[in-house]
């Protein structure tokens, strides 16, 4: 039997290369030096395909400076009885189920690890191929950041409720009421994981609804309450210590933004219980709302003028095949990023990214080192 002393240099013998790998990772680019950090990347699409590595680099260039790196983490099934011959690479494009595909995560991880330390530095990879309505989903993640330490800096961009996926997917649906989910945002909180959660505001083609009841704010326009507001408010409440990215803030292509969408995001970031969650302003769909008249315009840049710490820039790319479309969203934003203040706009594009994923990829770092496998 090993003494504590003995056990921890066998330890030590047995992960100095995945350490020594850890300190090998090239210094983090200058931000300042570069257009953007993109906080929602999908590196491959439905079917798992998508740029190498190395390819994407190229389209990142001299504009992108870093990226929170993911694939997809569910496969659309091609059906022989329902589409036959007519392969399908997007969920939209066939009536056959989606299911969960872990090994994305494996995925991402070995294409991260054939990089130069240089170019590892431009990359922080997530985890995403888990069931988050699955108790062990957890126990996936922890796996991962064993099996592959010096890799992973957080969990996502995973799904909760998304208008048209949800009820796609093959098994039990996950919910923001479902025990499995608070199992897997305690233990980000735990390792330090940046967690990017998509959940929608409201079921597809409700009404636009009031944020009033739901938020139990003072003021606000009478009308229906969105349906899942409530519930996701209540999630980040019982999770004040993980760091939460809300993707594209709750909206989706038939989830439209409620009355005085503003007003609610203003609502949850002047919440002294929510100092841990973050937004992002990712996806086309996003852009168009946001740029669609000069009042949304003006609304959006009002808010983040306010609170330029709370929101990041993300592409939400899927498999791009070149930089112009890989750029899409960036390039449709230009009349928000010309109303914004100097800091502001610094810190949506880029300054908010590298504090937050720097930060956890520290708290990732230590944690592995005290978990090996």
């Amino acid at each position: 039997m090993f003494t504590t002393r003995a056990h921890r240099a066998l330890l030590l013998v047995l992960f100095a290369p995945a350490f020594a790998a850890v300190a090998a990772q090239g210094a983090r680019p200058d931000s300042g030096a570069y257009l953007l950090n993109d906080s929602h990347f999908h590196l491959t699409n439905y079917v798992q395909e998508g740029p190498t590595l190395t390819q994407f680099l190229k389209m990142m260039g001299n504009k992108v400076g870093r990226v929170a790196l993911f694939g997809i983490p569910l496969q659309q099934e091609w059906s022989y009885r329902v589409d036959g011959a007519n392969a399908p690479t997007y969920y939209l494009a066939t009536d056959a189920p989606l299911y969960y595909y872990s090994f994305t995560d494996a995925a991402i991880a070995m294409a991260y690890r054939a990089l130069k330390p240089s170019e590892q530095a431009r990359f922080e990879p997530m985890i995403t191929g888990f069931n988050p309505a699955d108790m062990y989903a957890a126990d996936h993640i922890r796996r991962v950041l064993q099996i592959f330490p010096g890799v992973f800096t957080g969990i996502g961009e995973f799904t909760i409720h998304k208008e048209f996926v949800s009820s796609k997917v093959a098994g039990t649906g996950p919910s923001l009421t479902d025990p499995a989910l608070d199992r897997i945002l305690d233990f980000a909180a735990e390792v330090g994981l940046v967690v990017i959660l998509h959940s929608d505001i409201d079921l597809p083609y409700a009404k636009p609804g009031s944020a009033t009841a739901a938020l139990n704010l003072p003021t606000g326009p009478a009308g229906p309450v969105p349906e899942y507001l409530a519930q996701i408010a209540a999630v980040f409440k019982r999770h004040p210590k993980t760091t939460i990215i809300w993707a594209h803030t709750g909206l989706g292509r038939t989830v439209r933004p409620i009355h005085d969408h503003v007003k609610t995001i203003a609502a949850l970031i002047e919440d002294p219980a929510l100092p841990n969650l973050y937004f992002d302003i990712s996806w086309k769909v996003v852009a168009d709302y946001v740029v669609a008249s000069d009042s949304s315009l003006t609304a959006t840049a009002n808010l983040l003028n306010r609170f330029p710490d709370r929101f990041l820039f993300g592409t939400d790319a899927l498999a791009p095949p070149d930089q112009k479309s890989y750029l899409e969203v960036y390039a449709e934003y230009e009349p928000l990023w010309k109303r914004l203040t100097p800091e502001a706009s610094e810190k949506v594009r880029r300054g908010n990214f590298a504090r937050i994923f720097d930060a956890g990829r520290a708290r990732v770092r230590a944690w592995e080192r005290a978990h090996p496998q």
